[in-house]
């Protein structure tokens, strides 16, 4: 503090010295001596090295007194009735004509550059969902959205990313997004910067980018600024993101780090409808005793940390700390988390705190999930001290809730998939690589960016699969098991058994009448999981290229061949088998009379002009006989089919027509197929 002080300035002055126009007056008194002089002189007073003063010395007597009467402290003087601007301290020093003293500078928050300019230094850090701002208030983030930080003059912006983990109630800050140098640097959790999406190769030595210089050690990410008079830094280590800046004033600044309140003037846009902002809750941990909690919180006013109280408040910290760990559960290093947080927050005010960790008892800092890469539905955990790739909650919960580690079974005509997801497999601590279907030596394919792992069969490679049939299905089942070697007397991993199996539909009775005019009948069939198409057709020659169509006659006796074909069916795994043809006079398939073309897969020994071909070897076959109509009745003829679909592994599908009796033939062919279903054709003359 400058107080007034009167005082006499007295020194010797020789001839030559009393001549000169200056005099350094910082070792006072001074007392001017010497000859009797007539002249005025005019001489420029200095304390170290600023003027302080004009004197008028005049001869008149043998000794001459100056008064420089003024404000002087440590070194510093003000003349009465005057200011004096110290670039050194940022301070304007006032000295009245009465010798008070007034001073104006920088304010208890600010600091002064050395160089006539006040700028603030200022933290704020952002851990878990707690936001603690410039100026020490703290609030929580309650959804899931993107909120900006911090953006000022300089074109810098700072954008938090936050997300669930464990609860679907509480976000956690996940990602950090830097906007500056035209650029836009994405930091992840992994300890990973992303250059608009280009990975930097971050190594113990700065990279310099635009500007920004970016540093990785063992404890996380740094990136640092020094622009326009000013420095800006940054560190995430993939839970805790701390701001640290200097600038002339709070007022430049926008973001959650000015006003932690600020939320829905912070939050960003949302161009899509994914609801960020949606409020979810849960049921409050049992297992937690906030209590206990916030002991713990309450270091931060003990030793060693109390010796950056005065420098950095611990409350806003204690209150971030205890709010969060009163409703989420201690894990992942969160018992530490919030410590980490205040230590650095004092040494990026030159206060460090030594080897805290050992007095909190907590390991040493480290970005414990450095190079863990997760995907979008997982973050970075911990499951028995080990770094994990673990499930969101929300994304979780629907598997959790059907007691499920997948998604159902997707299958096509040819094909059967299933999907498990890699972070409940983790959860549970099941390793992928261990598993496999019926057949061992087909494994799971896990996609690198998702982590969901895949195991799947097709009719190349059925994998093992067993094939079934009953009245209305072909059964394709599949097996997921965990692998056993002979060498595992042990083990420490749970053992699965996940069935998956997918369908044939037998094809559904369909009657569909057509004229004799018509070619054929098609029928798209959609049952179950696989969709395939059951066609019949007529043609007039034994090759099967003239169609019957609308301007085609068909004479009585004159020879008709009729294709049954399906599309969509693998004909080295089913075959298609003609059980018996037959002809009414009326549209009902069980209508009299009835004329048999087929029986038991074999023609009617009575008509000769039957002849079946290729029934039960493929996924079709065809018949042919000669027109005929029913005697006394209408010109109109229906003629109906009967199929059946034959599992080929382990069956004969072809039917045997070598003259054996009907039941021989028939159970030669019928094991192991399904039920029986009808298409029919009408033919009008």
């Amino acid at each position: 503090m400058l107080r007034p002080l009167l005082y006499l300035c007295v020194i010797a002055l020789t001839d030559a010295q009393f001549n000169a126009t200056s005099y350094d007056i910082s070792s006072c008194p001074i007392m001017y001596y010497g000859k009797v002089y007539t002249e005025v002189y005019f001489v420029t007073m200095y304390v170290n090295d600023r003027p302080v003063t004009v004197a008028k010395v005049k001869s008149g007597s043998f000794v001459d007194y100056v008064d420089i009467s003024g404000c002087r402290e440590s070194g510093i003087g003000v003349p009465p009735d005057s200011s004096i601007f110290y670039d050194e301290i940022c301070t304007m020093i006032s000295c009245s004509a009465d010798r008070s003293v007034t001073f104006k500078g920088c304010n208890d928050w600010e600091r002064c550059d050395g160089d006539g300019t006040c700028y603030v230094n200022k933290t704020c850090t952002v851990t878990g969902p707690t936001v603690i701002d410039f100026h020490d208030t703290v609030n929580s983030v309650e959804d899931r959205c993107a909120y900006s930080l911090l953006k000022d003059s300089y074109n810098v912006e700072v954008l938090a990313n936050f997300q669930e983990r464990r609860r679907k109630d509480v976000s956690f800050l996940d990602s950090v997004t830097l906007k500056a140098g035209g650029s836009v640097y994405h930091l992840e959790q992994s300890g990973r910067v992303l250059e608009d999406n280009t990975p930097l190769n971050l190594s113990s030595t700065y990279l310099e980018i635009n500007g920004l210089e970016f540093f990785r050690d063992h404890t996380g990410v740094t990136v640092k600024q020094f622009a326009f008079g000013r420095m800006f830094s940054l560190f995430f280590d993939g839970d805790t993101v701390q701001l640290n800046t200097e600038a002339s004033s709070l007022s430049s600044f926008d973001g959650l780090c000015a006003n932690s309140s600020s939320f829905s003037e912070a939050k960003l846009s949302q161009e899509s409808s994914s609801s960020c902002d949606t409020q979810y809750s849960e049921p409050a941990d049992s297992s937690i005793n906030c209590t206990t909690m916030t002991d713990r919180c309450n270091l931060l006013m003990e030793a060693p940390f109390s010796s950056c109280n005065d420098d950095v408040d611990p409350a806003p910290y204690i209150t971030a700390c205890s709010d969060t760990l009163c409703k989420y559960p201690s894990v992942d290093g969160l018992r530490c988390q919030f410590l980490e947080a205040y230590a650095r927050a004092c040494s990026l005010n030159s206060s460090t705190l030594v080897e805290w960790w050992s007095a909190a008892q907590c390991p040493p800092p480290e970005d414990f999930c450095q190079d863990k890469m997760c995907s979008d539905h997982e973050f970075c955990g911990e499951i028995n001290g080990n770094a994990a790739c673990l499930c969101r909650a929300i994304k979780a919960s629907k598997y959790r809730e059907s007691g499920t580690l997948g998604d159902p079974t997707v299958c096509t005509q040819n094909s059967a998939s299933v999907t498990l997801v890699g972070c409940l497999l983790e959860e549970v601590n099941i390793d992928y690589s261990r598993l496999h279907l019926n057949d061992e030596t087909c494994k799971g394919e896990k996609d690198e960016e998702s982590h969901m792992v895949t195991f799947s069969f097709d009719s190349s490679n059925t994998c093992g699969a067993v094939i079934t049939a009953n009245d209305s299905q072909v059964i394709y089942k599949n097996t997921i098991l965990s692998q056993n070697t002979s060498s595992d007397v042990i083990v420490r991993q749970d053992q699965i058994s996940i069935d998956f199996s997918c369908t044939h539909t037998q094809p559904e009775v369909k009657t569909v009448a057509f004229r004799i005019k018509d070619s054929s009948v098609v029928q798209k069939m959609k049952s179950g999981a696989w969709n395939y198409t059951l066609t019949m057709k007529a043609y007039t020659n034994a090759d099967r290229t003239q169609v019957v169509d609308s301007n085609t006659d068909v004479l009585l006796n004159q020879k008709i061949w009729v294709e049954l074909e399906t599309d969509g069916l693998d004909e080295d795994l089913v075959a298609v088998v003609t059980d018996s043809c037959w002809a009414t006079s009326q549209e009902s398939s069980s209508s009299t009379p009835r004329y048999d073309l087929i029986q038991n897969g074999c023609p009617n020994t009575a008509d000769q002009t039957v002849e079946v071909k290729g029934n039960g070897e493929g996924t079709f076959n065809y018949l042919s006989f000669n027109m005929f109509q029913f005697s006394g009745s209408s010109a109109e003829v229906y003629l109906h089919c009967k199929l059946e679909l034959c599992i080929k592994q382990n069956n004969i599908c072809i039917p045997d027509c070598s003259g054996r009796s009907r039941r021989s033939v028939r159970s030669k062919y019928r094991r192991g197929h399904g039920a029986s279903s009808l298409i029919s054709m009408a033919w009008i003359h």
